[in-house]
């Protein structure tokens, strides 16, 4: 129960209060899913997870089919192998815009936040593993009076 302070003189008897760590709240849709967003330069993924048997679906092929490099398939299941949940979550993707690898990247980082979502308690090793943390890398622009971002022209004296 929580004590009322009339006067300065209470201040210093009161108990203090303890600064808690924020809790974190399971966060559902009405079917059961948890939903999450990733991003990693232009490839932005959204997440649905739920429980089941370890399918990874994206944009409607199997994961294997759709990554077909052994590296960005490693890099799809690090957060899942990482929060030890490998085979108990169904998931689908559908991601767009990029290239490969920055899909593959854009889906990590959707599993992981999904994850959290389903599981708080998943988040201080998923933090650990640096997979909730949006890569901001992105390719600079082209700027004017430049042949590339920061390529001059070649330099002609005569």
């Amino acid at each position: 129960m929580a004590e009322t302070i009339n006067s300065l003189e209470d201040l210093g008897t009161a108990a203090p209060v303890a600064n808690a760590a924020p809790t974190y709240t399971q966060k559902l849709d009405d079917q059961g899913r948890a939903y999450a967003t990733g991003k990693r330069k232009d490839a932005v993924a959204r997440v649905w997870i739920k429980p089941g048997n370890g399918k990874v679906t994206v944009n409607g092929k199997d994961y294997v089919a759709y990554f077909a490099r052994p590296v960005l398939q490693m890099i799809l299941q690090q957060p899942i192998v990482a929060a030890d949940r490998v085979d108990q979550y169904d998931v689908v993707v559908t991601v767009a815009g990029g290239g490969l690898s920055g899909q593959a990247g854009a889906v990590r980082h959707g599993i992981s936040q999904a994850l959290t979502h389903f599981e708080p308690e998943l988040r201080s090793v998923l933090k650990k593993g640096g997979f909730l943390t949006r890569d901001s890398r992105v390719v600079e622009r082209k700027k004017y009076g430049r042949a590339k971002a920061r390529r001059s022209f070649q330099f002609s004296k005569r």
